[in-house]
């Protein structure tokens, strides 16, 4: 029998107890090992207990170091800085893996597999803005300062091109903006050459590209990317161009991993224009959870889950509205288990 494995769970705000509550139901009928520790944040934080990030989930992530989450609500322009930032810096989660694949064919783009790695600490993320008043306009100039480390590339780079070797991929192509933002960037693209050369040269293929070429390439001929490696800011774009690839960020998990922690979760947002309907598609923190067996060791019971996940979707026909269908959350979730029960 193997050991539970200890793990939080975020279930967060809007549609993310109905999404996390599918996954659940899941992982249950995979018998996946994880028990766990329930914790607020985001909003669902603030209202518990006035805070959008809670000693109590910080404390539980230290004591697991591992994670499912479902979304956060973080306030446009005022409120409360972003929980998902403040728990990657918190537990330093510098890589932000970001798998896109094709699952429901016949799309505007078929065959779609794509890993997209992302930096998660530095870069423009970092926080270091503030605005300069002038006259009476306390907002007349807005300031932001970015910081890449070259012990900070090194780690990712590292990260994207052994992820690239171990799952058997061909290259991995580098994005940057080193023709204008030569020091910013320029350390990035300088540090990826210099690591392939050293460690990588004849185990993985290498290639580097300009963000705005990359972007438009995406659209045009996405088959030509294998695994793709980035600074913060373009890995969040770059990887929300990828999922729209794949049908949207319904279809979109993610994975944020550091060198003590892991947190899983589904990327889209909180959705509170249909929370409580009982109609949002759980997809991805489904995919996310996949990854998370993936994380812990067990591909096994990860490729059994992604196995039903495509089978619901194109064998059973049964998908939520988005993706064109009628099922319900619940609806879906129960004919995943079904699949699932058939596959034991």
């Amino acid at each position: 029998m193997n050991a539970p494995i200890p793990a939080t769970l975020i279930p967060g705000d809007g549609i993310g107890p109905e999404i996390t509550d599918a996954t659940l139901k899941a992982l249950d009928a995979l018998g996946a090992p994880f028990v766990w520790d329930r914790q607020a944040a985001g909003a669902a934080g603030v209202a518990a207990c006035g805070d959008p990030l809670p000693s109590a989930c910080l404390d539980s992530i230290r004591k697991t170091r591992l994670a499912l989450k479902g979304p956060l609500e973080t306030p446009v322009g005022g409120g409360y800085r972003s929980s998902n930032v403040r728990l990657r810096e918190e537990f330093k989660l510098y890589a932000n893996l970001r798998p896109a694949r094709t699952i429901i064919p016949g799309g505007r783009f078929d065959n779609i597999d794509l890993v997209l790695v992302r930096e998660n600490n530095e870069g423009l993320y970092m926080g270091h803005e503030h605005f300069i008043p002038i006259d009476d306009d306390p907002h007349a100039l807005g300031m932001s300062t970015g910081i890449n480390t070259r012990q900070g590339c090194r780690r990712i780079l590292r990260f994207a091109f052994d992820y690239a070797i171990r799952k058997g991929r061909k290259k991995v192509t580098v994005v940057h903006k080193a023709n204008i933002m030569k020091a910013l960037t320029g350390i990035f693209l300088e540090t990826a050459q210099q690591i392939h050369a050293a460690e990588y040269k004849g185990k993985i293929g290498f290639e580097d590209i300009i963000v705005d070429a990359c972007a438009m390439k995406l659209v045009m001929n996405p088959w030509q990317f294998d695994v793709i490696v980035t600074t913060n800011l373009f890995g969040d774009i770059l990887s929300d161009e990828i999922a729209g690839l794949v049908g949207g960020l319904g279809m979109a998990p993610g994975a944020n991993i550091g060198e003590h922690a892991a947190i899983f979760e589904a990327v889209h947002g909180s959705a509170p224009d249909i929370a409580g309907k009982g109609i949002a598609n759980p997809t991805a923190l489904l995919l996310a959870a996949a990854m998370m067996l993936d994380h812990v060791g067990r591909a096994d019971l990860g490729d059994r889950l992604r196995k039903a996940i495509d089978d619901t979707l194109n064998v059973d026909q049964i998908r939520t509205g988005d993706l064109g269908g009628k099922a319900s959350t619940r609806e879906f979730a129960a004919a995943l288990v079904k699949r699932i029960q058939l596959s034991a």
